[in-house]
């Protein structure tokens, strides 16, 4: 319950940690406690926590976009998704495309604040929002000083 306080959990993460502290538990040289065990007392743990509403991969996928979504790009927080076994919904997904533009031009003149006419600068510049993940599209929108329409920071 403390780690389900701390923060919302996938239900993967939570059987990782619940499987690494039960085998830490069992002694060493007790046959008697099988891996397949110790995987039905985890799963049925799981399962009552998300019966009563405690674990929730909904949740979860909400409170990780919810937190990413200024600093990273739509694919980098569905690669973050995918290793917890999850997937945006298609409707977040929406969301997280339609407002990548803006939330790549507020990272970017927060790190950059201007175009360069050097290439080597905007490489870097494209490179640090492709680590990010966001789309080429919107790459080369920002880097290439679609600053017009840049929206403005908010401090």
């Amino acid at each position: 319950m403390a780690w389900l306080a701390q923060r919302e959990q996938s239900r993967s993460e939570l059987r990782r940690k619940l499987l690494r502290v039960a085998r830490a538990e069992v002694p060493a040289g007790d046959e008697a406690t099988d891996s397949g065990e110790l995987l039905a007392s985890v799963e049925g743990i799981l399962d009552a926590l998300q019966a009563s509403n405690c674990l929730s991969d909904e949740r979860f996928v909400e409170s990780r976009v919810r937190v990413r979504e200024a600093r990273f790009g739509t694919r980098r927080i569905q690669q973050e998704l995918q290793q917890h076994g999850l997937r945006l919904g298609d409707e977040q997904l929406l969301g997280l495309k339609a407002s990548e533009w803006e939330r790549a031009s507020v990272l970017w003149r927060r790190r950059f604040a201007q175009t360069s006419p050097d290439p080597h600068e905007r490489a870097h510049q494209a490179r640090f929002l492709a680590g990010r993940g966001f789309s080429s599209e919107v790459i080369r929108r920002v880097v290439a000083g679609d600053i017009a329409s840049l929206p403005e920071l908010k401090d």
